[in-house]
């Protein structure tokens, strides 16, 4: 059956007119479930993840029944700044042609210049919970006369622990109203939300982002721990992508991968959690525009990140949780377009990648490095084809110039000359003789730290109590709070995984048992 256009569904002409101007020619499978059940006046509870196009899906229909001129009529709550700003956009845009007025409020920019705003009477406000309490609390905004409520990103504002925030909001709402709830699962604590403070939603489904980012190219590269940041670097080289963005597990690391990055010519930032707003501003405005080619982040710093045209995602630190993954490969391949994921693997993360690959049904490829001479013949073919495309360009100016070179110069050294410039800013290619990962040692992570009393000649000592391992088999040790990284032979990896699950499996019996022994002595 024929998806139902954007012009059957019964929007204002305006809408229609600004809908075209902003080239969505059908729409999406989000909207195309969602729109007509709004328009009808049903609470919707939507599952579908972020560049599915869900904004218009909810914005569209709240466009088409807010009136001009009157109180403030739907609020939209979201996680972050960033997405916030973002949803903001998208609607100002669409409601154009209505002359609709969308504030965002947030956390990081000043009180008095959303007070300034908040006069203009909005129409629409966009902000996240605790900003919006924040205005509550002063009266600045007012919630009398919402005719709709959008949560949008639920899953990702309970997980930043935003619930009791949200519910106090949604409390001073008028109980008449229309409410949207979108997330990208729809989990017990999601739907017992939806249930709480909506009038019996209609639930739309849309397939799992792991199926809906089938334009995404995901395969994976063995590596050396010790040669990680160069293998990086030779995938960059041969790649040559426009946008990239690239996660790691930790702030620390997300640190340490700007700054040897950037050392190597590779135009780099990162965002993490312990950075201000007006410092993520600059960085994701320096990435928007273009200035910052590599964007380096956390999983919580990435959350809300609407980012387009992001052409390679990275996983430098394999994710722990699937979910994560998938979440992180949809950063690139939105609406349709094609983008490529790439994920590296030590020898010991093996593990991971099968249950991230059971989890979405699908194996990914294993891909070889390219060597030295292929990422050089990459990057020849790349200048050629600039050189190509800049010929392609009127360059009658230059013509005569051109000739007098030529006849006073050697054509040759003038033509390496030329190429020498293009490439000035290019990060000089990696010379390294990658380790690929078929090493005998690999560098795995365990459940204990400081937290548990592990130092290093502790971990040491039970690992030679526990294990068939001596003491000079052990390499590489690295303490952190409540997990440790150790270098052990390859081969006696599953016999150090399984000592920790009988050291743990023992601590558990011994609290059970000191818990039992001391009620039965307070019994006698």
């Amino acid at each position: 059956m024929e998806k139902t256009s954007f012009g059957q569904m019964g929007l204002k002409e305006e809408l229609l007119i600004m809908i075209e101007e902003k080239g969505y020619e059908k729409p999406t499978p989000i909207q195309s479930q969602t729109i007509p059940i709004a328009i009808k006046g049903y609470d919707v509870m939507g599952q579908a993840q972020t560049g599915t196009g869900k904004t218009a899906s909810f914005g569209i229909p709240i466009l088409n029944s807010i009136k001009k001129g009157e109180a403030s009529q739907a609020l939209i709550m979201c996680p972050t700044r960033e997405l916030a700003v973002q949803v903001a956009k998208e609607i100002a845009s669409l409601g154009r042609g209505l002359h609709i007025t969308v504030v965002p409020v947030y956390g990081g920019q000043s009180i008095d210049i959303q007070l300034k705003l908040l006069r203009r009477n909005p129409e629409v406000i966009v902000g996240t919970p605790g900003r919006l309490l924040d205005h509550l609390s002063r009266q600045t905004i007012s919630l009398k006369h919402l005719k709709f409520v959008v949560l949008d990103e639920a899953d990702e504002m309970l997980d930043m622990g935003f619930l009791p925030d949200i519910e106090r909001i949604l409390k001073q709402c008028p109980v008449n109203r229309q409410t949207f709830l979108f997330s990208a699962t729809l989990a017990d604590e999601i739907r017992n939300l939806g249930q709480k403070f909506m009038n019996d939603p209609e639930i739309v489904l849309i397939e799992p982002e792991f199926k809906t980012v089938s334009a995404v190219e995901q395969r994976f590269y063995r590596v050396s721990n010790k040669t990680k940041i160069e293998t990086l670097c030779r995938i960059f080289d041969f790649e040559q992508p426009t946008v990239s963005l690239v996660f790691c597990r930790t702030k620390r690391r997300v640190d340490e991968l700007v700054q040897l990055l950037n050392s190597r010519g590779y135009k780099s930032d990162g965002l993490h959690g312990d950075m201000s707003q007006r410092e993520r501003d600059h960085i994701m405005n320096g990435f928007r525009n273009g200035d910052i080619k590599v964007l380096i982040a956390t999983d919580l710093a990435a959350r809300g990140l609407d980012i387009d045209l992001v052409t390679h995602v990275f996983n430098f630190d394999i994710p722990e949780d699937p979910d994560s993954y998938i979440h992180r490969i949809g950063r690139t391949g939105r609406a349709g377009r094609g983008g490529i994921a790439i994920t590296l693997v030590e020898p010991a993360q093996i593990r991971l990648l099968r249950t991230i690959e059971r989890h979405i049904g699908k194996s990914i490829d294993q891909a070889i490095l390219p060597t030295l001479a292929e990422a050089i013949e990459q990057q020849e073919k790349v200048l050629i084809e600039k050189l190509v495309k800049a010929g392609e360009e009127p360059v009658e100016a230059l013509n005569d110039l051109a000739g007098r070179i030529l006849a006073d110069y050697d054509a040759q050294k003038m033509m390496a000359a030329a190429l020498k410039m293009i490439i000035a800013d290019s990060p000089e290619m990696e010379m390294t003789d990658i380790d690929t990962g078929s090493s005998s040692t690999a560098h795995i992570e365990v459940p204990v730290g400081k937290a548990q009393g592990f130092y290093p000649r502790r971990l040491v000592d039970f690992l030679v109590e526990r294990t068939k391992l001596s003491k000079h088999q052990i390499g590489d040790i690295e303490i952190q709070r409540s997990t440790s990284y150790v270098e052990v032979p390859i081969n006696n990896a599953d016999e150090v995984y399984e000592a920790f699950i009988n050291y743990k499996q023992e601590r558990k019996k011994q609290r059970g048992y000191k818990r039992t022994g001391s009620r039965s002595e307070k019994s006698h």
